[in-house]
């Protein structure tokens, strides 16, 4: 193998190809970065959280496929995969995702806060654990929301220094929204997952998977309302989660029918959720500094 062919297998390894996840994962840590700081965040807190959450969702990925590699050769969406494709090791993979780690933690280092350190710590093993539930927890997204969402209470020891209430609320908001997106994921490989005897929540819920997406969703918006009442939000805040509303029911539309293509681009389409919330923040926050 050269070295090009090396470069692009760990690429893909570290789905840098699909950035989605890392923009799953970035949404929640921005949305909390700009509410503890009641504004704009500083800047090296703002930069360390964008390279890390890069730096660990690669290394999730490496992690979540290891624990997979003997079931990716079997679904359809994952048998192209490095490890599956048998193109890296696994002491390669096991390697990468140590310096990526490693690489991570300095960052959290540079916070210099205690409680976002052991914050971190609980992050990393809570990520480990994800990939092992599917064999015999029958709702994995929820976990993978607080997986997805432990940003949220490292941004706030990070930029305020301590974790208030609405903290929790916001991670409950995104643990429902990942348990949407996430179902939506499920739907595409349900086929497979059954005939491999893993679980999710698109095989838990059965013939009421779309009901329980938009109900997911339906929480999800609900409590990011809350968030933004206890937080003193105003128009533009609300006015970006309409549209966020509108999104969601575009997904409905998209994932009725149960095609893995619908429900693929449903999935994909929340990146879009994600940005429009954080576009309203910034916005609101940034007219209410103005009038105050």
């Amino acid at each position: 193998m050269t070295l090009k062919d090396r470069l692009d297998a760990y690429e893909k390894l570290m789905r840098l190809d699909k950035p989605i996840g890392a923009l799953l994962l970035l949404w929640p840590a921005l949305w909390a970065l700009w509410l503890a700081k009641y504004g704009i965040p500083d800047l090296d807190i703002l930069v360390i959280f964008v390279v890390g959450v890069v730096l660990t969702r690669s290394a999730g990925c490496i992690i979540n496929d290891l624990a997979d590699r003997k079931f990716d050769p079997h679904v359809e969406r994952t048998r192209d995969r490095p490890l599956a494709a048998g193109l890296v090791s696994p002491a390669e993979a096991l390697r990468l995702a140590g310096v990526l780690l490693l690489l991570a933690f300095v960052l959290v280092l540079l916070l210099k806060s205690g409680l976002a350190v052991i914050l971190s710590c609980i992050a990393l093993v809570i990520m480990i654990v994800y990939p092992f539930l599917k064999r015999f927890f029958v709702f994995p997204q929820a976990w993978l929301g607080i997986a997805f969402g432990f940003s949220i209470p490292m941004a706030y020891a990070a930029q305020y220094g301590k974790l208030v209430m609405v903290t929790w609320v916001l991670l409950a908001a995104n643990i429902f929204w990942a348990i949407a997106y996430d179902t939506e994921y499920a739907m595409v490989d349900r086929d497979d997952d059954v005939k491999l005897g893993l679980k999710s929540s698109a095989i838990l819920l059965g013939r009421h998977d779309v009901a329980g997406v938009m109900a997911a969703h339906g929480l999800f918006l609900a409590t990011m309302i809350f968030v933004g009442y206890t937080q003193y939000l105003g128009i533009l805040y609300y006015a970006a989660l309409a549209v966020a509303a509108w999104l969601v029911y575009r997904q409905y539309r998209l994932i009725r029918d149960r095609t893995r293509e619908g429900c693929f681009k449903a999935f994909l389409d929340n990146n879009w959720v994600g940005l429009v919330i954080w576009v309203g923040i910034v916005l609101d926050l940034q007219f209410r500094l103005k009038l105050f």
